[in-house]
Formats: structure tokens, C-alpha cells, sequence
């Protein structure tokens, strides 16, 4: 098959699209570069998929690889992207491109809004006008917001978000909705779950707890260490996504759920269903590292969530699939590569 990848330098994109092409598919990625984080980060990325970063010219296609394209494009760029929605016919594709990150959606409100709204918009649009046969695309467990009943289950009212980041996902899923409704477009959110392991993003909480342990500086840990995250292995997420790809081009899709009933539009959770307190989380990375955290513990910011906490049921009945890597496990990978990778 033929799948477009956006955001595929990120920390999710860059894992799904090596594995897609070990699995045979032609996948042509895309991704803005953007400096939310450091870039160099993300050319360290695509050079692993054999991209050489010198190459990466707004809107110049680079195909080093026998099954790979990739370009330097913004999804906010309409005209380049029909353009390449018209002439490579995709089948599927995966929408991960967007402005991560709860708290900087409080000083940066107007990057979300472009990149997750009206971004996302176009790839809707263009997903519908060119007969794609999937739309799969990255939602948050942060559309949650503080619901007190738990795990988190897709058949949950959303409708309190507390971030606009997490309303921006919201969005995405209404959006969807009436894609699916309106011209039989087939559409599968993704309720990421505090997604964490090698290549990730360094303004992720793990990430930054790490260099700080290692290099022995303070770190700051809000609610008092109290929070609770439903912390999800980087593999685990892969493989799910993986399993919904491989569904596209046979009969398998069956799920109907949300109220909707629809054949055309899904939602799932993809957590490992096993919320862990963040004191508990660093003292994992401690142990690992073999140093103790220099914690300096703070009240609630805004934005934040107490907790997370998947229902994967649904996922798990459609592809036979649950996140199930221990944290141990997880952490253990993380801080070996984070070790190698910043030598």
C-alpha cells in the first residue's frame, strides 16, 4: 500500500514509518521541521530512515530509498499539499503531524489553532476529495480533561477539555465525524496515552527527568508528585497502529461503537491501562540510573490533568492487540538509548 505519513520526523511518525516500510508498504513522509524542540533531533530521526538532512528543502521531494519519499512541507500548506495528494494516489494516510504539548498551548494559543485545526482540516478535506481509503490520525487522552470515572473508556463524554491543546484534539474528532457522516470517509482517531521510549520528545516530562538525574540538576515535579499517567511504550503504540494499517485492504473492520454506530468513523483508546504515580515513574528512572532525583515539588499548573487511565477493550476486540510493555522494561530501553544517543 501506499501511505502518507505527516509528522513523520516526530517521535511517533519517525517509529511508524520504519516500521511500514520493514513491512513492504511505500511510504511517503512528510513533516514541517519545526523548532518546538530541537530540530537536530528530528534530522537525527530521518537520517536512521537514510534521509540525508542537507537535502531537506521546502517542498523539494527526497527519495533515498526504495519504498520512501519524503518532503519538507507544513500541512497549513494547502496548495503543495493537493498538489501532492494528486499525483501519488495514497491509500491510507496517517495524520500525526501537529503542535504537541499541553502547557505551551497556554502561551502559544495561535500555533494550535493553524497547525491542529486548520491543518488538519486540509488533510480531511484532501483525504475526502481524492478517494482515500483510510484516514488514521493522532488524538490525545488529554480530550479527557478531569473526568473522574475511570479507565477513561471511547464511549465517555469529551466535552470538558482544560487545555487547548487537548480542545484542539476534540476538534479533530468532531471534524472527523462529519467527514465520515457526510461522504463516507473512513476515519480512526487515536487516543494517545503519555507515549515514552527511545527517540522521544525531549519537552516530555521523562525526557527532561533524565538529563536532569544525570547531570544532577533539580526537577521540577507538580501536584506534589500526585499525578498519575497511564505511561504507554513507544512499541506498543507502533504495533497498534501497525495492526489498523494491515486491516485497510481486507474485510476485517467491524467495530461500532460511540453512540454513532457508524461503519465510517472509530475511536480508540491505546494506553497500557495501568496508571502509574509520577513519584513512582521517576524513582523507575533512579533506579535505572542508578542516581537519586534532586526534586524540587510544586502545586498543580494549569492545564494538567490528575489522571489518566485507558479502557483498551475496544481496541483489543478489533485487533486481537493491548499494550502490555512493564514499565521497567520501558524505562530500561529509554535511559540505554538516551545514554548512547548524548553519549
Amino acid at each position: 500500500m501506499k501511505i502518507l505519513i505527516t509528522g513523520a520526523a516526530g517521535f511517533i511518525g519517525y517509529h511508524l514509518t520504519k516500521r511500514l516500510l520493514l513491512n513492504d508498504n511505500y511510504v511517503y513522509g512528510l513533516d514541517n521541521f519545526n523548532d518546538y524542540y530541537d530540530v537536530n533531533l528530528k534530522f537525527s530521526r530521518v537520517e536512521q530512515l537514510g534521509i540525508n538532512k542537507n537535502e531537506l528543502i521546502y517542498n523539494k521531494l527526497i527519495h533515498n530509498h526504495i519504498n520512501l519519499k519524503f518532503i519538507k512541507l507544513d500541512i497549513k500548506d494547502s496548495v503543495n499539499l493537493q498538489t501532492i495528494f494528486k499525483s501519488e494516489k495514497f491509500d491510507i494516510v496517517v495524520n500525526l503531524a501537529a503542535q504537541a504539548g499541553v502547557r505551551y498551548s497556554l502561551e502559544n494559543p495561535e500555533e494550535y489553532v493553524n497547525s491542529n485545526i486548520v491543518g488538519f482540516f486540509n488533510i480531511l478535506d484532501l483525504c475526502s476529495k481524492y478517494k482515500i481509503k483510510h484516514l488514521i490520525y493522532a488524538s490525545s487522552s488529554s480530550v479527557y480533561g478531569n473526568n473522574i470515572k475511570t479507565p477513561f473508556s471511547v464511549d465517555d463524554s469529551v466535552d470538558h477539555p482544560i487545555s487547548l491543546y487537548a480542545a484542539s484534539k476534540k476538534s479533530n474528532e468532531l471534524m472527523a465525524h462529519v467527514y465520515s457522516h457526510l461522504y463516507s470517509l473512513k476515519t480512526t482517531g487515536l487516543r494517545f496515552f503519555t507515549v515514552y521510549g527511545p527517540w522521544g520528545r525531549p519537552d516530555m516530562a521523562y525526557y527532561s527527568f533524565t538529563k536532569s538525574i544525570l547531570n544532577q540538576q533539580k526537577i521540577d515535579v507538580y501536584n506534589y508528585g500526585n499525578l498519575k499517567r497511564d505511561f504507554t511504550y513507544i512499541d506498543d503504540i507502533i504495533e497498534s497502529i501497525s495492526r489498523i494499517v494491515d486491516q485497510v485492504d481486507t474485510a476485517n473492520i467491524t467495530t461500532k461503537f460511540n453512540s454513532f454506530n457508524s461503519k465510517y468513523y472509530r475511536i480508540f483508546n491505546i494506553g497500557n491501562s495501568n496508571p502509574i504515580k509520577l513519584i513512582d515513574f521517576i524513582q523507575a528512572i533512579e533506579n535505572r540510573i542508578g542516581i537519586k532525583a534532586i526534586i524540587n515539588f510544586l502545586e498543580m499548573q494549569p492545564g494538567d490533568v490528575n489522571a489518566t487511565y485507558a479502557d483498551v477493550s475496544a481496541l483489543e476486540k478489533e485487533i486481537n492487540y493491548k499494550p502490555n510493555t512493564d514499565l521497567q522494561t520501558g524505562i530500561e530501553k529509554f535511559v540505554k538509548w538516551y545514554k548512547d544517543f548524548h553519549k
